[in-house]
């Protein structure tokens, strides 16, 4: 079959099938692209020929941008489907290395096919060509090695077979999974050959789910038995597994308690017993205080991240030891772990038949129970909106609770950055495995609008929610202009607190006194103090055809977060937030995170900060 090598790779994904549990899905659902001299006449027109049956093209505003909805939409497939992206060479193929480093960190599949430069040199250097004097054979695109799970240039036609294959497998592999780079010389791309038919055969790629290893098991099993105090931490692996309904069956039988992750959180829905919220910086007074007593921690599908173990600090029982269950080694023989190497819900199975007839003290439950309903009262609070408040701007914990009244459990929530993340751990409710969607392994402002296209295009007719903050909705709003285009109904909820309110608590906390974090203008003395900026994001917003409702008062949001949910078109709800007291506001961190501190200086707010961070580091540990 004579194709160019575009038409041969197009033609090849649109071949493509995962299959997981007797289900068959299509692997390469849809690409992602805009189009430039490096891929316009090769990918492009092989997308052109192909038609929309063969390959449907989603057209995009900005690179980065298009591998967040990617990753947003095989985040939402549980990795059984995913997306392309294909990009000109230069600058469209370097905007492409933010998203790659967040689909890789956060394991999840996107295949990326940025232009290259020529492969055979009629002219050099071309236009956008970056010069390497010591290596010829370099182009911009290897900056995206090291932030690919897989990297490949296809310098001949011949050689698309093997690397072809070789990008399906890693997209495919629950332990490898993330950015796949086949980087396409413009000149290859149109180049033809003739190719094996078997070649664009239909082919299925199982995903595996491994069992545990029986020595592991029995040695995991026994832990778990001698344990006075256990507590599981559920990270992402139990979403990528679908291993909800096991981890929900081994709680009930043993009793344990479930703190999750930034990742994790929605393993189960917030009102089970078991579930004691989110653990570590951004987590519950319950499921922390429960971690600094725990005598086996159980993790299923982390990876131990700084946020989760508070820097180390918070697993503070003096024998404490962990059960790591992870279908990666790498993950699974972190803190000198008993290594539990399995697929999450294939191990939780596991688990369950291995500890039959296991509960923890019932004592231990009613301790956790009580902490738990405290916490609740602790979220009502921060929730509640009074008589007064009904007339004021709206706090952050306020939105959430607005928004807590309002969703079922087929709304989805999205976020990255700022401070929201924080929020989000501690106080929502989550209804559904779902709902809760922060990306928070690379938390990258700018992710949650392009990432919510791409859940509404996963989960059409359900509610998607893009939470952003002023920061992070400058940092990347193209994508709102893709949404009016394809008729995407996402809701995005603006708040606006006039800067970087997340980084400014923290430099007022490590000694840096809020500098350089408030979008207003200079003060005489130069620092960033004066009025704030007359910017008006909600105006900007409608100007890239959002439909857009102000929200002036805590009512006003109420009523726009209402009419948002129920609207069919792209809708934007903008408001201005109030800092909150102390009273009201969302609880501050139950544990700490490691950011450091200048060992010397002269400002009293910086010697300060010093003084609390050695009190606070002196109480890290090796767990050996």
């Amino acid at each position: 079959m004579r194709l160019t090598v575009a038409q041969a790779l197009v033609r090849f994904l649109s071949r493509q099938y995962t299959e997981r549990d007797g289900q068959r899905h299509r692997l390469i659902a849809a690409t992602w692209g805009i189009f430039g001299h490096g891929n316009v006449a090769g990918i492009g027109q092989a997308l052109l020929e192909t038609g929309p049956d063969g390959m449907p093209f989603l057209q995009g505003r900005n690179e980065q941008a298009m591998v967040h909805a990617a990753v947003g939409y095989a985040r939402q497939r549980g990795r059984l489907s995913a997306h392309a992206v294909t990009t000109s060479i230069g600058p469209g193929a370097t905007n492409l290395v933010t998203g790659a480093a967040l689909a890789t960190i956060n394991h999840l599949p996107v295949l990326l096919l940025p232009g290259d430069v020529f492969a055979t040199r009629p002219a050099d250097p071309v236009l956008q060509q970056l010069e390497v004097p010591y290596a010829g054979d370099v182009s911009v695109n290897d900056a995206l090695r090291p932030v690919s799970r897989h990297f490949d240039r296809i310098t001949r036609p011949e050689a698309l077979v093997p690397a072809a294959l070789q990008a399906m497998r890693v997209l495919t592999d629950p332990a490898q999974t993330g950015a796949v780079t086949l980087a396409l010389p413009q000149d290859v791309q149109v180049e033809a050959y003739d190719w094996p038919e078997e070649f664009f055969a239909d082919r299925t790629w199982h995903i595996s789910a491994p069992q545990p290893d029986p020595d592991e098991w029995t040695a995991a099993c026994a832990a778990v038995r001698a344990a006075r105090r256990p507590l599981i931490v559920a990270g992402g692996g139990v979403h990528h597994s679908a291993g909800h309904t096991a981890l929900r069956t081994l709680v009930e039988a043993t009793g344990i308690p479930v703190a999750s992750t930034q990742s994790g959180k929605g393993s189960l829905p917030f009102d089970h017993p078991a579930d004691v919220g989110g653990v570590g910086h951004t987590g519950t007074a319950t499921a922390n205080g429960l971690a600094r007593t725990a005598d086996l921690v159980l993790g299923v599908g982390t990876r131990y991240t700084d946020f989760t173990t508070a820097s180390a600090t918070l697993f503070q029982d003096p024998g404490v030891r962990f059960v790591n269950l992870n279908i990666a080694g790498f993950d699974a023989h972190k803190l000198a772990a008993l290594p539990l190497l399995a697929d999450a819900r294939a191990g939780l199975r596991s688990l369950t038949a291995g500890l039959q007839g296991h509960r923890v003290d019932p004592a231990y439950e009613q301790e956790y129970a009580r902490a738990k309903a405290r916490w609740e009262a602790r979220v009502d609070r921060a929730y509640a909106v009074s008589a007064a408040d009904e007339a004021l701007p709206p706090t952050q914990a306020q939105v959430l609770g607005l928004l807590d009244a309002l969703v079922d459990d087929t709304d989805i929530l999205i976020n990255a950055a700022g401070s929201l993340p924080g929020d989000l751990h501690k106080l929502w409710r989550a209804r559904s495995a779902d709902q809760y969607h922060v990306e928070y392994g690379y938390s990258c402002m700018g992710y949650e609008i392009p990432a919510a296209i791409g859940v509404a295009l996963a989960a059409p007719g359900r509610p998607v929610w893009a939470l952003v903050g002023d920061g992070t909705y400058l940092m990347n709003p193209t994508e709102m202009v893709t949404a009016v285009q394809e008729g995407v109904p996402i809701k995005v909820v603006v708040l606006d607190n006039h800067g970087y309110a997340s980084i400014g608590g923290l430099s007022g906390a490590v000694g840096g006194e809020g500098f350089a974090t408030g979008y207003r203008f200079r003060a005489p003395d130069g620092s960033y103090t004066g009025d704030p900026l007359p910017v008006d994001l909600a105006a900007n917003a409608a100007s890239l055809g959002m439909a857009v409702i102000r929200a002036r008062t805590t009512r006003d949001l109420r009523e726009a977060l209402a009419e948002a949910r129920s609207a069919t078109r792209p809708t934007c709800v903008y408001t201005q937030t109030r800092t909150p007291d102390t009273v009201s506001g969302p609880p501050p961190a139950q544990a700490w995170w490691d950011v450091p501190v200048a060992e010397t200086a002269t400002r009293k707010a910086a010697a300060e900060a010093r003084e609390e961070y050695d009190r606070q580091a002196a109480q890290r540990r090796r767990h050996l």
